[in-house]
């Protein structure tokens, strides 16, 4: 079920050098993982790269289109210039992950809970950038998921109650959470929080290491701003209590 850079090089090798790619361009046969009725995965490189050592665990539902075009454009270009296979999956990683107008609302989520001031950082830009190595970013879903053709949102079909998509879940995600149990988890959204909840129920994570209530920054969602507001409080002090006991 898990798939690795290597799988599909040669596939990526024979895509156009480009800027950015359409849905023709990418949404293509050779990168399709699965299909199941409504539901059609497609690789893409960036979730290929762990950070096992990073204090802040920030989980998405899986890939966009965005992100997944962000990341082959950044794998083609690698590959064309010649860069060392291995480092590759981290470039894509730093490129595409929350490309776009999520990140920089990610970013000031971040900095409204003062998070840089407990992680002795200037600002939370510094997260996406020379100080990466504090973050660790990755989707439930390793791959880019479509329903119907668009962005999977981890409603319909609700992840919990999908066979197929919690398989991904089980395999990609969950040994994650055993690698960086020790790190600050940032849930974005209802969907990835309730996968979370279950995982705190079983034992496997503890609540005040998850930072519940944090919102899906994602511009198509018009309640974060009123979501932040009712939670920021409980969540500045779960991460001052968090960051108190390590």
């Amino acid at each position: 079920m898990s798939k690795t850079f290597n799988d599909y090089l040669e596939v990526i090798k024979t895509l156009p050098l480009k800027k950015s790619y359409t849905k023709e361009d990418i949404l293509i046969p050779e990168l399709l993982i699965e299909k199941q009725k409504d539901i059609e995965l497609y690789y893409c490189t960036h979730n290929a790269y762990i950070n096992p050592k990073a204090k802040v665990f920030i989980v998405g539902i899986t890939p966009g289109f965005n992100q997944m075009n962000k990341s082959l454009v950044a794998a083609r270009r690698c590959i064309e210039e010649q860069i060392d296979q291995k480092e590759i999956p981290y470039i894509c990683k730093k490129e595409a992950r929350f490309e776009g107008s999520l990140r920089k609302n990610l970013i000031g989520m971040l900095e409204a809970l003062e998070l840089e001031k407990y992680l002795a950082i200037e600002n939370a830009t510094q997260l996406f950038n020379e100080r990466d190595d504090l973050l660790h970013t990755t989707s439930m879903i390793p791959y880019a998921a479509f329903v119907k053709g668009k962005n999977y949102t981890g409603h319909q079909p609700p992840i919990l109650k999908s066979e197929c998509l919690m398989s991904y879940v089980e395999t990609h995600f969950y040994p994650q959470v055993e690698a960086l149990k020790d790190a600050l988890i940032i849930p974005l959204g209802k969907s990835v929080e309730e996968v979370l909840m279950k995982l705190i129920e079983v034992g496997t994570l503890k609540e005040a290491q998850c930072l519940l209530g944090f919102p899906h920054p994602s511009g198509a969602n018009a309640h974060k701003h009123e979501q932040f507001a009712t939670h920021k409080e409980a969540m500045m002090k779960k991460i001052k209590r968090f960051v108190t006991v390590q």
